[in-house]
C-alpha cells in the first residue's frame, strides 16, 4: 500500500513556467556536459583552441540561463503565482543558476591559468570531473521533483549526498598523490588550488541538496 502524500504538481495550471523551470534544469545538464568535455580537452591538449570553444560555449549557456531565471522570476512576482512558496523556488534557482556559475568559474581558471598538469595525474582529474558532474546531475534530478514528484526527493538528495562524498574522497586521494610527488611546492599547490575547486562543485550541489529537502517538507506541511 502506498502511504505517500499526494502534492500536486507546482505548474499545475502555469504550463509556460513550467516549460521555462524544465529549460532552465536543462541549461545546468548542458554545463554540465560542456564543463566534461572542456576538462577532457584540457587533460589532453592543454589551452588548446578546442578548449577555448567549450569555454565560449559555457560563457554563453551561463548568461542563457542567467536570463531565463531573471524571467521566471518576474512571473512569479507580475502574475502572483505560487505566492505561500515563491520565496523558496526563487532561492532555489538562484542557488542552482550559481552552480552554472561554477562550471564557468573553473574554466575560467584554466583557462587564464593554464595549470601544468602532468600525465599521472590526469585520471585523478578525469573521476573527480565525472564524480562531480553526476552530483551536479542528481541534484537537477532532486530539483525536477520538487517541482514534479516531491515523494521522490528524498531519494535523489541521498544520491547527491552520497557523490558529494565520494568527491571528497577522491578528492583526498589526488591531493595526496600531488603532495607527495617530485613535483616543486609551488606547482603542486596551484594543482590543489585546482582540485579544491572542481571539488567545490560537488560541495555545492550538497548545500543546495539540503535546502531543497527543507523546502520538501515544508511542502508537505
Amino acid at each position: 500500500m502506498d502511504f505517500s502524500i499526494k502534492v500536486p504538481s507546482l505548474f499545475s495550471r502555469t504550463k509556460e513556467l513550467e516549460g521555462q523551470v524544465d529549460e532552465f534544469l536543462d541549461i545546468v545538464t548542458k554545463s554540465g556536459l560542456i564543463f566534461k568535455s572542456a576538462i577532457g580537452v584540457y587533460l589532453d591538449k592543454g589551452a588548446h583552441s578546442d578548449f577555448d570553444e567549450y569555454f565560449k560555449r559555457m560563457d554563453e549557456i551561463e548568461a542563457r540561463g542567467d536570463n531565463l531565471r531573471r524571467d521566471i522570476e518576474i512571473k512569479l512576482y507580475v502574475h502572483t503565482l505560487i505566492p505561500d512558496l515563491r520565496g523558496d523556488v526563487l532561492s532555489l534557482l538562484e542557488h542552482v543558476d550559481n552552480i552554472v556559475n561554477i562550471y564557468e568559474a573553473n574554466l575560467f581558471r584554466f583557462s587564464i591559468q593554464q595549470p601544468d598538469i602532468p600525465d599521472e595525474f590526469n585520471k585523478g582529474f578525469e573521476k573527480l570531473t565525472d564524480v562531480v558532474i553526476t552530483c551536479v546531475e542528481s541534484l537537477v534530478f532532486a530539483s525536477r521533483s520538487f517541482f514534479r514528484d516531491i515523494n521522490t526527493v528524498r531519494d535523489h538528495v541521498r544520491k547527491v549526498l552520497y557523490y558529494e562524498s565520494e568527491a571528497d574522497r577522491i578528492s583526498t586521494k589526488l591531493q595526496r598523490e600531488i603532495f607527495s610527488s617530485d613535483i616543486d611546492l609551488t606547482r603542486k599547490r596551484h594543482l590543489q588550488y585546482f582540485v579544491e575547486n572542481i571539488d567545490e562543485l560537488a560541495n555545492s550541489a550538497e548545500d543546495v541538496a539540503d535546502e531543497i529537502s527543507i523546502y520538501a517538507i515544508k511542502r508537505k506541511i
